[in-house]
């Protein structure tokens, strides 16, 4: 009996770690990546953190997988000698308002699993000496990878098993047939296949809306993440991880800081509208994806809703002083000296019609194909257990079609 086939579209960790979970499941896989290497957009521009599922509602996809995810990746790296690290996490409460907002993270930690203690400024001080706060939340779970490194070695692996990884080679569309599926390249080859799968991050609502059948219900809005390197003065100051009291209104965790495994220590990120779906600077404008933007319903009411606080994003991403007041709340010993230029990141954040932000992974399941609409964090933490669940679910829109 042959081997059942897939196509994947897209080459980043979650593109590959689905890739990887079908070839244990003894499928043959090809991925199709457009850039000239795997991992260079959200799975090589992020902070590199192995996330604990502190956060998360517990009973979401993102709380059931962090978890699961997270055991399945360091045991990963330990195969592959990927150098990982548990260095531990604080999250910070700067005033008494933050103080009662730790209390609902604390208690979602504890709903999903996660080790964590409510800590006080002394204990907060034997492990973060230079952070400022009134009360923090432990979490000794939390590390530290090379994110781009892991996605390396999966491409390895699924060409090592007899699949392969395609480079530089960008996909139009996905058409379903009675029999399997042809993806369509922009070189204009036609690769058959008995399945698809749609990981194609910033892209992904493009590429279901140009496959038959599959108006996405979700709009990709590109907000870009902006860091600063700290210079030695000020990161030898940072031990490990260091996370403001997240805003529970949006999916993003704010501004902190990161002991890297490399030992680089960053600051970031913030949060504003990329000006192309790769916008990775104010200079990178591509007016098709802005007009796109633009046009989108969520995004003007998300803007109407909250626009004190998207006008504050844009403030410090234009200007330093601001940008490092917003850092200064967990280090006050920050100075603007401290901050060197580093790479951004751009992240792809699903946005429904309403102007809500999706916070959760969504699938869009159709006959031979299963499009992933929204990988949010901590999707690279988690790689491996998303992958198996597009797996899954690939495995059934196919037995729902033969």
């Amino acid at each position: 009996m042959s081997k059942r086939s897939a196509v994947i579209v897209g080459g980043g960790i979650v593109g590959l770690a689905t890739a990887h979970q079908l070839a244990d499941r003894g499928w043959d896989v090809q991925v199709l990546e457009k850039e000239p290497r795997v991992g260079m957009h959200q799975s090589g521009r992020n902070s590199g953190v192995i996330h604990s599922g502190v956060y998360y509602t517990p009973g979401s996809v993102k709380a059931e997988t962090c978890a699961a995810g997270r055991q399945l990746l360091e045991e990963y790296c330990d195969s592959r000698g990927i150098l990982w690290r548990r260095c531990g996490k604080v999250i910070v409460a700067v005033d008494e308002e933050e103080r009662g907002r730790l209390g609902e993270i604390e208690r979602r930690g504890r709903a999903n699993g996660v080790a964590c203690e409510r800590i006080d400024r002394r204990k907060l001080h034997g492990i973060e000496p230079h952070i400022a706060g009134v009360e923090a939340l432990w979490v000794p779970e939390a590390g530290v990878v090379d994110y781009g490194q892991v996605c390396n070695a999966l491409a390895d692996d699924i060409e090592a098993g007899g699949g392969s990884v395609r480079t530089n080679t960008e996909v139009r569309g996905i058409r379903t047939r009675r029999d399997g599926v042809l993806v369509e390249t922009e070189a204009g080859d036609m690769l058959a296949a008995d399945a698809a799968v749609n990981c194609g991050g910033l892209w992904s609502d493009r590429l279901a809306e140009a496959s038959d059948g599959a108006a996405p219900p979700v709009h990709i809005l590109p907000f870009r993440g902006e860091y600063h390197q700290l210079g030695s003065r000020a990161a030898c100051h940072v031990k490990g991880l260091v996370y403001p009291v997240p805003d529970p209104r949006f999916p993003f965790l704010g501004v902190h800081l990161t002991r890297h495994i490399d030992h680089r220590v960053t600051a970031g990120p913030n949060a504003v509208l990329a000006l192309a779906r790769d916008g990775y600077t104010w200079q990178s404008i591509r007016l098709g994806d802005l007009f796109a933007s633009l046009r989108s319903k969520g995004l003007r009411k998300l803007a109407r809703r909250y626009p004190v606080t998207g006008l504050a994003e844009m403030w410090r991403s234009l200007n330093r002083r601001a940008f490092l007041a917003a850092a200064q709340r967990l280090m006050p010993s920050l100075q603007l000296s401290d901050l060197r230029p580093h790479r951004a990141g751009v992240r792809a954040q699903a946005i429904d019609p309403d102007g809500s932000l999706a916070d959760d992974f969504r699938l869009l399941r159709r006959p031979r194909v299963v499009h992933v609409l929204n990988a949010p964090s901590p999707a690279a933490t988690a790689c491996l257990a998303i992958g198996d669940r597009v797996a899954e679910a690939l495995t059934e829109a196919c037995s729902g079609s033969s």
